[in-house]
């Protein structure tokens, strides 16, 4: 694996090679400061004390650079605005021409300005964690809290990119100005809602999105789609490549995160009663439910693997393959077979294309709506989870043609299988496969990952505890790792493979994980047992009461995005969350008091929606 630092100074200008900050000396710097802690030759506040003047100087030999660049640039549009000023009651298409394309100059510049800002960003968050862990301190908030609400605060002009919105505002306002308005005396500030359409604009749109990507509701629920975006800038000398992107096929995509939920959670409020037809104990729909997801793990392997070629052609099989699944799942009623039913639930689980649905997110999505797909792709997740077991609520009816059997139990199946085969039909018609030309060239895709919030400001800053990525550095004593393959990059076709390239931190992510979806397996698959078993519930009441547990879903991600946030630190939201979840947990067993329906619901609703929280702080493989 190639290390941060080595990255880091490949995606450096070599112009302004001495005013990023010098992580490989800091780096460096952290690893004496290790050696003398342990023979004894320093001690921790010299260490701290040392090591933030360090910091401060490296900081505002950042800043200075950044303050004399933006002066640079204004001068020039100052200039600019001097010639167009001079130009415009006598318009000669020629000059306007020069003048346009002179402003379009300013703003590649300023693109370079807003990588260099972002480069320094994250290569200051990743030596403030480098520090943090060789000596277990937590240096960063005491170094954050001291620095970046200070009135003379250079962290400030770090994170929150102070200046850069008066100059984006100039040349949008004069490229604007020099547009063939056809008679329009109407300037950008009359018309906020119609924004100048220039690919330069775009551009530099794109980067103030990533320089302000602080938490926010859209983030929130981008970090549940486990979809990665690449932690280092592009360079800004590469036009944005929208040719993948094809509005219809993410609307395909998203639809097949719909259909999968709602076909995982169609079944559940009737999957103990099925069982029960089939001549099996009630308690089997745990197995019945639980098929779907363990099918699921091999799926996500060689959908992964085959995505590298193709998107439409892992969709189709998907769409084909839960068709045939659900089938198999309604035919089994007649069959009077328990073997089939287990059998079409593993078919719907080996057609789990979620894995293709983010990988496409992650690379034919352009960077400025890849948030907003992210947002979309959660939300598709969570009307699904609410749809389904709602959806099987309304199924309480009964009917036969010819031998064919439609009831509670069979319904969910055939309804899914008609709505595979009506999905299968758009996708054949409406899906455009994007290029391929990364694995043409030999270069590696992106994991599939969640989405990554850049820096903060002055909520969030510098460093949170969710940083823990599949990309992680290299250790200080390992620097062999600077000149590791670039193959170790490229995507795992295998479960070992992919195994092996996990981190420590990253693994115990995964059991945290692994622990939260079993907690809300159990709470979901056995609800309609317990229901039936403690209170009569009907299949309908278990319907509503599951769907009100979805529906929680979008509501507690506004909560968590929008102001929670905002309030507590990652670490802290993950560790209340992880408790919390271990309260309902022990709340939804009977032990002392009778066992009643306010403590089932409260238990459940606490369990889940504590759950949900913890898998949006987690963020896996980031």
């Amino acid at each position: 694996m190639v290390a941060f630092g080595k990255r880091l100074k490949e995606r450096q200008l070599e112009e302004w090679q001495g005013y990023y900050i010098n992580y490989k000396l800091m780096k460096k710097r952290v690893k004496q400061y290790a050696q003398h802690i342990e023979v004894g030759t320093l001690d921790r506040r010299h260490v701290l004390k040392d090591f933030s003047r360090m910091l401060d100087n490296q900081i505002e030999k950042v800043v200075l650079f950044l303050l004399e660049q933006q002066g640079v640039l204004a001068s020039r549009i100052a200039k600019l605005g001097e010639e167009q000023d001079a130009v415009l009651p006598e318009p000669e298409l020629q000059k306007i021409a020069h003048l346009r394309e002179q402003y379009r100059a300013v703003g590649q510049d300023l693109l370079k300005l807003f990588s260099f800002v972002e480069i320094n960003a994250i290569g200051l968050r990743k030596i403030l964690k480098k520090f943090d862990k060789r000596f277990g301190y937590r240096f960063t908030d005491y170094y954050v809290k001291t620095r970046a609400n200070h009135p003379y605060s250079q962290l400030q002009q770090v994170f929150k990119h102070v200046g850069f919105g008066a100059v984006v505002g100039a040349l949008s306002r004069n490229l604007h100005d020099l547009q063939d308005r056809h008679g329009s005396y109407l300037s950008i500030y009359d018309q906020p809602t119609l924004p100048l359409q220039d690919p330069v604009i775009d551009s530099i749109r794109a980067a103030v999105d990533r320089l302000s990507n602080s938490t926010n509701f859209l983030n929130f629920l981008g970090q549940h789609a486990l979809i990665m975006q690449e932690e280092l800038p592009a360079h800004t000398d590469e036009p944005i490549d929208d040719q993948k992107y094809h509005f219809m096929s993410l609307i395909l995509n998203l639809a097949n995160t719909f259909l999968y939920m709602v076909n995982t959670y169609i079944i559940v409020p009737t999957a103990d009663d099925y069982s029960e037809n089939l001549g099996a104990a009630p308690t089997v729909c745990g197995i019945v439910i639980g098929s779907m997801a363990v099918a699921q793990v091999f799926s996500s392997v060689y959908f992964s693997a085959w995505s590298n070629k193709s998107y439409f052609r892992p969709l189709v099989f998907s769409s084909i393959t839960l068709f045939l699944g659900n089938a198999l799942y309604a035919l089994a009623y007649d069959l009077n077979s328990i073997w089939i039913l287990l059998l079409g639930r593993l078919c719907c689980g080996l057609g789990s294309a979620r894995a293709v649905n983010r990988r496409y997110i992650s690379d034919c999505v352009p960077l400025k709506i890849r948030l907003q797909a992210s947002a979309g792709f959660v939300s598709a997740s969570a009307l699904g989870m609410a749809c389904g077991p709602a959806l099987a609520g309304l199924l309480q009816i009964n009917f036969k043609i010819y031998k064919i059997t439609f009831n509670q139990d069979t319904l969910p199946g055939w309804v899914m299988t008609a709505g595979w085969l009506m999905y299968l039909i758009w996708l054949s018609f409406s899906f455009k496969e994007p290029s391929h030309d990364i694995e043409d060239n030999d270069k590696p895709h992106k994991s599939n990952a969640e989405s990554s919030a850049l820096e903060k400001g002055q909520k969030q800053p510098l460093l949170v505890s969710s940083e823990n990525k599949a990309d992680e550095e290299a250790p200080e004593d390992c620097d062999a790792s600077e000149e590791a393959p670039q193959e170790s990059r490229k995507p795992a076709n295998s479960i070992g493979s992919a195994y092996r390239l996990l981190t420590p931190s990253v693994k115990v992510q995964l059991l945290i994980y692994f622990m939260l979806k079993y907690a809300m397996e159990i709470l979901l698959s056995e609800s309609s047992v317990i229901t039936t078993y403690y209170f009569g519930w009907s299949t309908s009441t278990v319907a509503i009461f599951l769907a009100c547990l979805g529906l929680t879903v979008l509501p507690v991600n506004i909560v968590v995005g929008n102001y929670i946030s905002n309030m507590f630190e990652d670490r802290q939201i993950l560790l209340a969350s992880e408790i919390m979840v271990f309260i309902g947990i022990i709340c939804s067993f009977n032990l002392i008091f009778p066992y009643s329906e306010p403590q089932y619901i409260c238990s459940g609703l606490l369990m889940f929606v504590s759950a949900e929280v913890l898998e949006g702080k987690t963020y896996i493989f980031k």
